[in-house]
């Protein structure tokens, strides 16, 4: 189990200390504060007490980050999730729950989606990968391929090949995106939606006809051929 926050960590919470001030000096000068103009220092001074929170925030999420990465590596999926109480760590679960705002926090959570998945915990698995924010480009292709086999280890297919479209439309390139339009095709197949699986085979053999794929899609188109 993973520590919590301590105390003395939301004494020292920026946000709370910027606000309370303000607050404070609001509800004490009101006639002073609308009647004076100072509504709007008021509002910057929120604003820069925001800011230099979520600076703070993301600095101690970002080190922790790399404590729960350490145990990750190494394929130790459980510490990496949960944190040690004996070496005082926490792990991508209490990453993620406190510090989801941040960059870091919100990294947790694909992180505990893959430690989840690795441990056969799927429906786990699918919880996290569903609060992860995905990233444009390429980058963002692998978290909804994994959210795509996370569906598949549930027997979901149908929903397990919409997301492998996606991620095959993510980002659209002669690599990531036939391997997931076929293995959007392979799930579609299992669930016996012949008409889509043969719409995405033949979408792979127009658009992708060099790509190793294509190999695998002529063989399903095949496989679809004689069972019909």
């Amino acid at each position: 189990m993973g520590k919590k926050l301590k105390a003395e960590d939301l004494e020292q919470d920026l946000l709370i200390e910027y606000s309370s001030r303000f607050l404070y000096f609001y509800q004490t000068n009101k006639a002073v504060v609308w009647g004076g103009g100072i509504g709007l220092v008021l509002a910057i001074g929120l604003i820069i007490g925001f800011f230099v929170y979520s600076a703070q925030q993301e600095d101690q999420a970002q080190e922790l980050l790399g404590i729960a990465e350490q145990s990750f590596l190494i394929g130790n999926y459980s510490t990496a999730l949960n944190g040690s109480e004996a070496d005082f760590t926490l792990g991508f679960v209490q990453i993620a729950n406190n510090y989801g705002r941040t960059s870091a926090g919100n990294l947790a959570n694909y992180y505990a989606a893959v430690s989840e998945f690795e441990l056969g915990n799927y429906e786990s698995a699918l919880d996290f990968i569903k609060q992860f924010s995905v990233p444009s480009g390429i980058i963002g292709v692998s978290p909804i391929t994994l959210h795509a086999n996370i569906l598949l280890e549930l027997e979901r297919y149908e929903d397990a090949a919409r997301m492998f479209v996606r991620a095959a439309e993510w980002d659209v390139n002669n690599s990531t995106t036939p391997t997931n339009l076929f293995s959007a095709a392979e799930a579609y197949h299992e669930a016996g939606l012949t008409n889509n699986t043969q719409s995405l085979v033949d979408r792979i053999l127009s658009d992708y006809p060099s790509s190793p794929t294509a190999n695998r899609a002529q063989r399903l188109r095949g496989l679809i051929a004689s069972n019909s």
